[in-house]
């Protein structure tokens, strides 16, 4: 018990640590940073984002959400520029160099190659008095006063700090291209957030068999239509008219109820006036009203004309739930 008392109290100490820096980054925020802002949003070119070690991690999720928000951006290792790999940098590319202490061997090298280019340098470093502080064009402060490591030693709050200060590019940069959901979903089409915002109801029910009886079909053809079209209902029509619902909860709550099935025919057993949903609706409204009644699935209509059906096994399967 007291083993995990320590453990707990070390983890609480490490997400505190990291958080007071996190919130002290707002205090070391300068005029630097909107003209960082400016410069990538003006740019022609692309953003090459660099570093060394744990920084090289950090750079790669900040290229990753430079892309996904509409900023083209790639990775570059600082290692591995000095050895051919500098080549990635076009003219009008801008580059953001990340360390911690700005002073490691392979920056001392490889930014006088990148002024050399006269590519717009950018640091975001612990130290802004460092050999990259004082080489870049425009420094953002990411100074912690310790790392959450209890030896002071492992990268954690600083790379922590680096990752964040990506994280406020990317959302002013976000902001100032008016980027919306639209654009987020062009850019991210497979996943499932993408799903929840292009991804509508006719997409789904359209790849389901289409169940449908009369007001007068006899019991046994409601019970053969919703067994061979295998979604558990069926809609009622009176002509081309969409006039209510049979599902298997029906049909059973009916055969307990009812001791003579003879002359049972659809409009006996249905549910009127049934939820439906528009075909051209988001496929995340269906889920909305499926949770909102709890219910599974949904009838679907275009211009008061009945389409099929949805199911929450669609929604489930394409990742929407």
């Amino acid at each position: 018990m007291n083993s995990q008392k320590s453990i707990l109290s070390l983890a609480k100490s490490t997400i505190l640590a990291e958080s007071d820096a996190i919130a002290n980054l707002a205090n070391l925020l300068t005029d630097d940073f909107a003209k960082v802002v400016e410069l990538i949003y003006n740019s022609k070119g692309r953003v090459i984002v660099t570093g060394i070690g744990k920084s090289a991690i950090i750079a790669n999720k900040i290229v990753a959400t430079f892309n996904s928000t509409g900023t083209p951006a790639v990775f570059m290792h600082a290692a591995d520029a000095i050895h051919g790999d500098l080549g990635l940098i076009l003219e009008d590319d801008v580059v953001i160099c990340i360390s911690k202490s700005g002073n490691t061997p392979e920056i001392k090298v490889l930014l006088p190659l990148i002024k050399n280019a006269n590519n717009n340098i950018i640091a975001i470093t612990g130290k802004p008095d460092s050999f990259l502080g004082q080489q870049s064009d425009l420094v953002l402060n990411t100074y912690v006063e310790k790392e959450a490591c209890p030896n002071n030693l492992a990268p954690t709050t600083s790379t922590t700090a680096q990752l964040v200060m990506g994280d406020a590019l990317a959302v002013c940069l976000l902001e100032l291209r008016g980027f919306s959901s639209n654009d987020f979903a062009k850019y991210h089409p497979g996943g499932a957030l993408g799903k929840r915002l292009y991804l509508r109801v006719n997409d789904l029910s359209s790849q389901n068999q289409k169940p449908q009886v009369q007001l007068d079909t006899t019991l046994k053809e409601v019970i053969v239509e919703i067994s061979e079209k295998m979604l558990g209902v069926t809609a009622v029509l009176d002509g081309k008219k969409l006039v209510g619902i049979i599902t298997d909860g029906d049909l059973r709550r009916m055969l307990y109820k009812s001791s003579d099935l003879n002359g049972i025919v659809a409009k006996d057993i249905m549910s009127a006036n049934p939820k439906t949903i528009q075909a051209n609706a988001m496929a995340v409204d269906a889920m909305e009203v499926m949770e909102n009644y709890g219910i599974s699935q949904l009838l679907v209509e275009q211009n008061g004309i009945y389409e099929g059906v949805v199911h929450l096994h669609d929604l489930v399967k394409e990742g929407i739930i």
